[in-house]
């Protein structure tokens, strides 16, 4: 559930924090008429990313079998890739943030765009919701309840956190914030890399795909699937989660979840 918690917590609260940038500005320029231009960017948003969601989940619910396992394993390689791409550009552009989106919502509201001004607060929020569906789909196939829950929470204290910074006034690091979150993430995606591959490998075993080598288990633990360290065990499932635990793993999951965090 912790996994899921960062996901969503560190994804809404960068969406909320780009959010409470443009009412700042808007405010202190005193276009305040213009705010509910960026509400309407951001409900609809809300609800184009839970529609998003609701697609996928159906989707997958009408999955069985090597279908089954093919979809499982895409969608955590393309959420490794997304988040990746998240991480990278965070890293980049992380301490100008707060200029770029002056800048841009400056020369929305000089030309009077207030349509463009609602267009770009919805993509602000509907990125980081297609992110988080990409992120959260393939811990909402193995664990619906923990993911479900862990986004609540995260969502709420990203929500709350965002109001302190931005209307009580507290004071944080932003950027040091963001990058020991980024740290954390770096982790849970060489895991969740692992994990995609795995789930590959089964479909390739189930189509008669050979992969040889790479197939083989590269090491088995043998811990019993009752124990608390199993990685779906009540102890294991934590570290499985944030860190890519497993008590058995093939070769080629080894190094695809080795070469992520070497690189």
């Amino acid at each position: 559930m912790f996994a899921q918690f960062l996901l969503v917590f560190r994804e809404a609260l960068e969406a909320a924090l780009i959010i409470a940038m443009i009412l700042a500005y808007l405010a202190r320029t005193k276009r305040k008429s213009l705010i509910r231009y960026v509400w309407y960017g951001v409900y609809l948003a809300v609800a184009a990313s839970f529609a998003l969601g609701i697609f996928v989940w159906f989707i997958y619910g009408g999955l069985s079998g090597p279908s089954k396992a093919l979809f499982e394993g895409v969608a955590a390689l393309i959420a490794v890739f997304v988040l990746s791409y998240m991480i990278y550009w965070m890293a980049g552009k992380g301490k100008e943030l707060r200029k770029e989106v002056e800048r841009r919502v400056k020369a929305l509201v000089t030309r009077g765009a207030t349509l463009a001004l609602a267009s770009f607060s919805f993509i602000v929020v509907f990125r980081e919701g297609l992110e988080t569906v990409l992120f959260l789909t393939p811990f909402l196939l193995d664990d619906a309840t923990g993911t479900l829950a862990g986004g609540f929470l995260g969502l709420v204290t990203a929500l709350v956190l965002a109001y302190a910074i931005f209307v009580v006034g507290m004071k944080i690091n932003i950027r040091r914030f963001f990058y020991f979150t980024s740290i954390l993430l770096v982790l849970l995606a060489g895991g969740l890399a692992g994990y995609g591959v795995h789930e590959l490998v089964g479909y390739s075993k189930d189509t008669g795909i050979e992969l040889g080598w790479l197939g083989e288990y590269a090491f088995n633990l043998g811990i019993p699937s009752e124990s608390l360290f199993h990685h779906k065990g009540m102890i294991g499932s934590v570290f499985a989660v944030m860190f890519g635990y497993t008590v058995k793993a093939e070769w080629i999951r080894v190094v695809v979840h080795l070469a992520y965090l070497a690189i």
